[in-house]
């Protein structure tokens, strides 16, 4: 059996006596749900390199540490594809995803996503690592994306997301001249009962909150700054176009009578996608706990679109 690298606590003086679950759960913040993951393997939780039930107490200078076997995602079909890496360590790989592509296989889309070229990735690397994405990207939103390489860097990202303490940020381009140069949408979303594939804003809907910036005012368009508080499916799309600025190159969410001019038509069509961007994501991360940024600058094709909405203006 093999197993990742251990996590490893050294008592200090002030935690003698603790019991050992406390250790766990509040020093390396390791969840109920993977204590009782790990408890069930042979080595999974030692002190001084013997096992241990959690509920005995620990000592200064006592060795705790704790070990995950390794994982392989056998159901994904390795695949050299192009991979943009911004930073991998034995915790987390970060990527700048291209838009066009989906993040993990589906019905119907079993190959060239980008769990398909990570796992080949790992494959040539002799990594043994499961495809866990830690948050998800739409097929054509490009940008930022984290991949947790264990159980527990997982878990750790995601109550991070859960506490709210992750921070994403996005660049959108939409239509219209914005008004108000900063603000909050606070508006519930939920599904359309009538096309359930797209999301509406509803009284009676789930929580949803964004929070916008003008970078740049164009003539008939702007790119705006935007950072959520919570991660609902299409939140920015929906919430955009909520308050009369739907993104550019979106089809689905737009407004009743809304037309382009020939100029912005042709743009558009050039794009092929909705003009949204994951510009950076932040978080503690948790092989050396403190907080790390990472940030994927404008694809060639939002680029190409800032300079032609310069030009125009």
């Amino acid at each position: 059996m093999s197993y990742y690298e251990p996590l490893v606590y050294i008592v200090p003086p002030e935690e003698e006596g603790f019991i050992l679950k406390t250790i766990l759960q509040k020093r390396l913040m390791v969840s109920r749900k993977l204590i009782s993951r790990i408890k069930l393997t042979e080595q999974g939780i030692t002190v001084n390199g013997t096992r241990e039930y959690i509920s005995i107490k620990v000592k200064a200078g006592d060795r705790v540490e704790i070990r995950m076997e390794e994982e392989q995602s056998e159901d994904i079909l390795p695949q050299d594809l192009p991979l943009h890496i911004i930073h991998e360590d034995e915790h987390v790989l970060i990527l700048a995803k291209e838009a066009g592509i989906i993040v993990h296989p589906t019905h119907g889309h079993y190959v060239n996503t980008i769990a398909n070229g990570v796992v080949y990735h790992w494959q040539q690397a002799g990594i043994t690592c499961r495809f866990r994405p830690v948050h998800r990207l739409d097929q054509e939103t490009s940008g930022v994306l984290a991949i947790a390489k264990t159980p527990y860097v997982h878990q750790q990202i995601s109550e991070q997301m859960t506490r709210h303490e992750v921070a994403k940020e996005y660049l959108a381009f939409v239509w219209g001249v914005v008004t108000d140069k900063s603000g909050t949408i606070n508006e519930p979303i939920d599904r359309n009962p009538e096309q359930p594939h797209i999301r509406i804003v509803t009284p009676t809907g789930y929580s949803a909150i964004t929070h916008y910036e003008v970078v740049e005012q164009y003539k008939h368009a702007a790119l705006v700054r935007i950072w959520l508080e919570t991660g609902r499916t299409h939140q920015i799309r929906v919430h955009m176009t909520h308050i009369g600025h739907p993104l550019l190159g979106d089809k689905m969410y737009t407004l009743p009578g809304f037309e382009l001019s020939e100029a912005a038509g042709e743009v558009c069509e050039r794009l092929g996608r909705q003009a949204l961007h994951a510009y950076q994501l932040g978080f503690i991360h948790p092989g050396s706990r403190k907080w790390t940024l990472y940030e994927a600058p404008l694809p060639a094709d939002l680029a190409e679109l800032q300079n032609w909405l310069q030009a125009s203006t």
